[in-house]
């Protein structure tokens, strides 16, 4: 499935063109530390994680008391796992096992 044609724009591909100059994570928490606030990223960081619970079949009882996320973000992310753009299936099928 393709990205959404309203989020592509010059500014957007330019943000996008600068992520994938970062090479290291020093670097990224460089560059999101001065373009979010820490409130964005750590939204950011969560939704990450909730998708990935999300692929472990965990309850959303469970993922909200990981993460602190509500509900409705948890079933926003589901949605999007399930019927987005498939942002989150391929960077979950490019990270590595995880074992807690």
């Amino acid at each position: 499935m393709s990205s959404d044609e309203r989020l592509q724009n010059p500014l957007t591909d330019a943000l996008f063109e600068a992520i994938l100059l970062l090479r290291t994570k020093e670097e990224c928490y460089r560059f999101f530390e001065d373009i979010a606030t820490i409130a964005e990223i750590r939204a950011l960081a969560q939704r990450l994680e909730v998708a990935k619970m999300l692929k472990r079949n965990e309850t959303y009882t469970a993922i909200e008391k990981v993460t602190g996320v509500s509900t409705a973000t948890i079933s926003r992310v589901k949605r999007c796992l399930n019927f987005g753009a498939d942002g989150y299936q391929l960077i979950l099928s490019r990270l590595p096992e995880q074992h807690d």
